[in-house]
C-alpha cells in the first residue's frame, strides 16, 4: 500500500496488486473500501491494479471537511492519484458509484485518460433513472431466495433508518447473476468495508447540476468501455445505452449471466472483455 496526499492535505490509500501496465480503479458503494474489487477476475494476471480507497473508506483518512466526500468532490481525487503515480495519460476503471467519478474527472481533465472502462454504472447523478429492475428481479421468481428477498426489496422505499441496513441484507441476492457461495462471501464483505459517513456524504451539493454533469460527458475524450451485467438489479442494464449516447467514443459489452458485481459471477467473461479493450 501506497499513499498519496491531495490537494486539501488527505491521505489516500492506493493499495498495488497484480502485474504489467497499470489500471487506475476507482470504487463505488458508494463508500466501500476498494478491498471488494479483488483481483478483478484475474484481471491482475496481465494489469497492475491501484485500487483506490476513496477518502474516508478502507485506510484513507476521513476529512473533518464532510463537503469533500461529495461525488463531485472526488474527481479532484483521482487527478491527484494520477499524478502521484505519474501516469499521463491513465488507463482508468471504476464501478458503480464510482463511475460517475470517473467520468467527471475524464471530462475535466480530458487529456489525462487514455482508456475509461465503467462496471455497471450508476446513471442517478447525470439524472438517469434505471426502467428495467422490476423485469430483472422478477426474471429471478423461480429462486428459493426470491420470495424473501422481493418482500424486503419492497419495504426498503419507505423503511427508517434503523432498519434499513438489515432489509438490504436480505436483498442482496439480487446483488449478484447467481446466489452462490462465492457471490455470499463477496456479499458478506460489504458490513467491514462500508463507511457510513462516506456512504451518506456521496451525494453532491444542492449547486450540484445533473442537466450540467450530463452535458459535461460530450467532453470525455477517452475511449470508453461499459460493461454490465444483464442481471444486474441494482444499476440495471439499459442504462450503458443512455452513457453510449452520450460518451463520444463509447461501447457496450453486456455479459450474461453477471449482475452488478461481474467479476465475481463471470470472471473469464469480464477480465476477457476489459483486457481485450485496454490491450486493442
Amino acid at each position: 500500500m501506497r499513499r498519496v496526499e491531495t490537494r486539501d492535505g488527505i491521505a489516500l490509500a492506493v493499495h498495488d496488486i497484480g502485474t504489467g501496465p497499470s489500471l487506475l480503479c476507482v470504487p463505488g458503494g458508494p463508500g466501500r473500501a476498494a478491498r471488494y474489487l479483488d483481483d478483478l477476475g484475474g484481471l491482475s494476471q496481465t494489469r497492475t491494479l491501484h485500487l483506490l480507497d476513496n477518502r474516508g473508506t478502507g485506510a484513507s483518512d476521513l476529512p473533518d471537511d464532510r463537503a469533500s466526500l461529495q461525488m463531485n468532490r472526488l474527481p479532484d481525487d483521482v487527478e491527484d492519484v494520477r499524478l502521484a503515480l505519474e501516469l499521463d495519460p491513465a488507463d482508468v476503471l471504476g464501478h458503480s458509484a464510482g463511475c460517475p467519478v470517473a467520468l467527471l474527472h475524464s471530462a475535466q481533465h480530458p487529456d489525462a485518460v487514455r482508456r475509461l472502462v465503467l462496471v455497471t454504472p450508476s446513471g442517478q447523478p447525470f439524472g438517469w433513472v434505471p426502467d428495467d429492475l422490476d423485469a430483472i428481479r422478477a426474471a429471478r421468481a423461480g429462486e428459493s431466495w426470491y420470495a424473501e428477498a422481493a418482500e424486503a426489496q419492497e419495504m426498503l422505499e419507505n423503511a427508517s433508518p434503523r432498519i434499513r441496513n438489515e432489509l438490504e441484507r436480505m436483498t442482496r441476492p439480487f446483488w449478484y447473476g447467481r446466489w452462490d457461495e462465492r457471490a455470499q462471501q463477496h456479499a458478506a464483505g460489504a458490513d467491514r468495508q462500508m463507511s457510513l459517513r462516506a456512504t451518506a456524504g456521496y451525494m453532491p451539493g444542492p449547486d450540484f447540476d445533473a442537466d450540467q454533469a450530463r452535458a459535461s460527458l460530450e467532453d470525455v475524450r477517452a475511449e470508453v468501455l461499459i460493461v454490465v451485467g444483464e442481471r444486474d438489479a441494482l444499476t440495471g442494464a439499459t442504462v450503458a445505452d443512455k452513457f453510449a449516447a452520450a460518451i463520444p467514443r463509447a461501447e457496450v459489452a453486456v455479459l450474461p449471466g453477471a449482475g452488478h458485481f461481474p467479476w465475481v459471477d463471470e470472471p473469464d467473461a469480464f477480465s476477457s472483455a476489459v483486457r481485450d479493450f485496454l490491450d486493442r
